[in-house]
């Protein structure tokens, strides 16, 4: 059973290794979510996650299953809309369903919690499978792109020229 609780400090360093495995890496490919053709190095580290977890209307949502550490996510209010980002499942337990119901939960937060009628998130736009996965769980591509920050590697190490961000959005009333 699937269980929900935010992230605290503590947790940190099990989140970031969640991230690293799920999209970048050898590991990465265990899943189908994997970004390791696309980009190298780092996808996340603990000043990221400490302050997804310390920032005002934000949290790293966990899912947990036994006790362990499966999936996460962080929620947060940007621009009057929720945004969904920093999503992960173990890369072996993906496809169960594990990441579908953490959206769910992410969704309910945004809406119950913090009154929100949109949840916004970015998404690398010739990540075809990942975009069918969210258009099926009722996101719109809206059409409107962010630059990918190259150069900067907090955001990984680019291995092809011409990553950008799509923004997707979903009504969640």
């Amino acid at each position: 059973m699937l269980t929900f609780r935010w992230a605290e400090r503590v947790d940190a360093p099990a989140i970031v290794a969640l991230v690293e495995a799920g999209y970048r890496g050898e590991a990465s490919r265990a899943g189908w979510t994997t970004e390791a053709d696309l980009l190298g190095g780092h996808r996340t580290d603990l000043t990221e996650v400490h302050g997804c977890i310390e920032r005002a209307n934000s949290c790293v949502l966990l899912g947990l299953q036994d006790g362990s550490l499966v999936a996460c996510a962080n929620v947060a209010v940007e621009d009057d809309a929720g945004y969904f980002g920093m999503f992960s499942v173990v890369p072996t337990l993906q496809g169960g369903g594990l990441g579908t119901a953490t959206l769910a939960e992410a969704e309910r937060i945004a809406r119950d919690r913090w009154e929100l009628a949109l949840m916004r998130m970015t998404v690398i736009d010739v990540r075809t499978e990942l975009l069918a996965y969210y258009q099926r769980r009722g996101y719109r591509r809206t059409g409107r792109t962010k630059p990918f920050p190259y150069g900067d590697e907090r955001f990984g190490v680019p291995k092809r020229p011409d990553l950008r961000f799509e923004v997707l959005e979903k009504p969640l009333r």
